[in-house]
C-alpha cells in the first residue's frame, strides 16, 4: 500500500448513511428518479447555469456533448481539441463523426494555449473543446471573445476542475456547455458519475433525450415535446424515439450521494488549493516548474514537471518516488501526449505528436502526485523533502 496514494476515499459515512436511510423505505426508487432531479438542481445553482443533466459518467457527458454538437452539423467538421487530455474527451469527436484538430498547451495552465486555438481556426471549425487540467482555469479573456466574435462555440471539460473559476465566474458556466465527472478520484465522488451543464434550453431537452434512448417522454418542456406527438400521431406517445440515442442515466443513489457530497465541495476545493500551495512553495523551484497559472484554480493533483528535459534525473526520480510510497502518473492528464496513442492511427498523420513539443515534455518530464484534503502539512513536506533529496 502506498504511503501517498493518489487518493483516499472520499466517500464519507455520512453520504453512505444517507443512501442507507433511502434503502430502509419499503419500496424506494432505484433508478432515475426524484434525488437525481434534486442534484441535477442543487448543481445547477451551485454552477451558475440554468441547467444540468445527470449521467453516468465524465465520458458519457463527453459523448453526449459531442452528440448534441452532432445535431447541429450533421455533416461533421472540425474541433479543436487538447492533446493533453482524458482519452474519451478525443473519442467522443471521433465517435461522433467529427475530425480531431490539435493545439499545444500553455505550460502555466496545462490547458490548450490561446494563440495555438486561434492559429488552427478553420472555416470546417464546430467548436472548441477545451479541458481544465488538474484544477487550472485554462481560458484567457481573448480566447473567449475572440470565439463569440466568430461564433464558434466553446465546450469546457471540468472534470479535474470543479469549483475553479474564470473571472469571478465558476468554470463550467461559461461555454456553450459544460461537462463534469464525479469518479471515485475527483473533487467530489457519486461513484461514477458525470453531468452536462448549459443555459441553452435546447440544448438541455436534447440532451435529457439523448441520455435515455432519445425518448420524447424525457422531454419536460411541452413545447419540445408536442410536435413529436403531433407529427407522429400512429405513435404511442410514451414510446416515440427521436433520435439514435444512448442509455447513460444515473441512478437515485448517485443522486442522494451528490446531494451529500455538494455540500463539502467548497472546503474540500479550499483544502487542496492550501495544500497545493504549500507544496509549490516546499518543492526546489530550480528544479521543478512552480510558476503555474493559480488565479482561480481548484487544485486536483501535485503536478510535479521538471523545468529541464533530462532522461537520468527522471529515471531516478521515478525510482525513488516508487521506493518512497509516493504514488504518480507519469505524464499528467490522461497519461501524456494523446496524439501518440494507437486509437489515433488513422485519424492523424504519421509522428503528428512533434508538433506538440510542450505537451511532449508533459508527457516525458511530467508527473502527477495525489493532493485530497486528509493529507496534512507533515506530507507535503515530506513528499517534497523526498523530492528534493533526488
Amino acid at each position: 500500500m502506498m504511503k501517498y496514494p493518489l487518493m483516499r476515499n472520499n466517500i464519507l459515512r455520512e453520504d453512505l448513511d444517507a443512501v442507507i436511510e433511502h434503502l430502509k423505505q419499503d419500496d424506494p426508487i432505484l433508478t432515475n428518479g426524484p434525488h437525481v432531479r434534486a442534484f441535477e438542481q442543487q448543481w445547477s445553482q451551485w454552477l451558475g447555469v440554468s441547467y444540468s443533466v445527470f449521467v453516468n459518467s465524465g465520458a458519457s457527458a463527453n459523448l453526449l456533448s459531442m452528440a448534441l454538437l452532432k445535431l447541429r452539423h450533421p455533416d461533421g467538421g472540425e474541433v479543436i481539441v487538447p492533446p493533453l487530455t482524458w482519452v474519451s474527451d478525443i473519442a467522443s469527436v471521433i465517435q461522433n463523426g467529427f475530425t480531431p484538430v490539435f493545439a499545444d498547451i500553455d505550460p502555466h495552465s496545462l490547458a490548450m494555449d490561446t494563440v495555438e486555438i486561434l492559429s488552427k481556426i478553420t472555416d470546417r471549425t464546430r467548436a472548441v473543446f477545451i479541458t481544465h487540467v488538474q484544477g487550472f482555469d485554462g481560458l484567457t479573456d481573448q480566447l473567449i471573445s475572440e470565439l463569440q466574435r466568430r461564433g464558434i462555440p466553446l465546450i469546457e471539460d471540468v472534470c479535474e476542475s470543479h469549483g475553479a473559476m474564470h473571472g469571478g465566474q465558476k468554470l463550467g458556466s461559461i461555454g456553450w456547455m459544460s461537462n463534469f465527472s464525479f469518479y471515485y478520484a475527483h473533487h467530489m465522488s457519486t461513484i461514477e458519475g458525470g453531468m452536462i451543464c448549459t443555459n441553452d434550453p435546447l440544448v438541455y431537452q436534447q440532451a435529457r433525450l439523448l441520455r435515455s434512448h432519445g425518448m420524447v417522454r424525457e422531454a419536460n418542456d411541452r413545447a419540445f415535446s408536442d410536435p413529436y406527438r403531433a407529427d407522429y400521431p400512429d405513435l404511442n406517445p410514451d414510446f416515440i424515439f427521436a433520435f439514435p440515442a444512448y442509455n447513460v442515466r444515473n441512478t437515485e443513489i448517485g443522486g442522494i450521494m451528490g446531494q451529500s457530497q455538494l455540500k463539502r465541495i467548497d472546503r474540500i476545493v479550499a483544502r487542496r488549493n492550501e495544500n497545493c500551495l504549500r507544496f509549490l512553495d516546499r518543492i526546489d523551484h530550480t528544479r521543478f516548474k512552480t510558476d503555474f497559472k493559480l488565479e482561480g484554480m481548484s487544485n486536483y493533483a501535485f503536478n510535479l514537471v521538471m523545468n529541464e528535459a533530462d532522461h537520468d534525473f527522471v529515471n531516478r526520480l521515478m525510482v525513488k518516488m516508487r521506493d518512497s510510497g509516493i504514488e504518480f502518473r507519469r505524464g499528467s492528464a490522461g497519461g501524456g501526449n494523446q496524439v501518440r496513442q494507437p486509437y489515433l492511427k488513422g485519424h492523424v498523420p504519421e509522428h503528428h505528436y512533434r508538433e506538440f513539443p510542450k505537451t511532449e515534455h508533459i508527457h516525458f518530464f511530467g508527473f502527477y502526485i495525489g493532493n485530497y484534503p486528509e493529507l496534512g502539512s507533515d506530507g507535503i513536506d515530506d513528499i517534497c523533502a523526498i523530492l528534493n533529496a533526488v
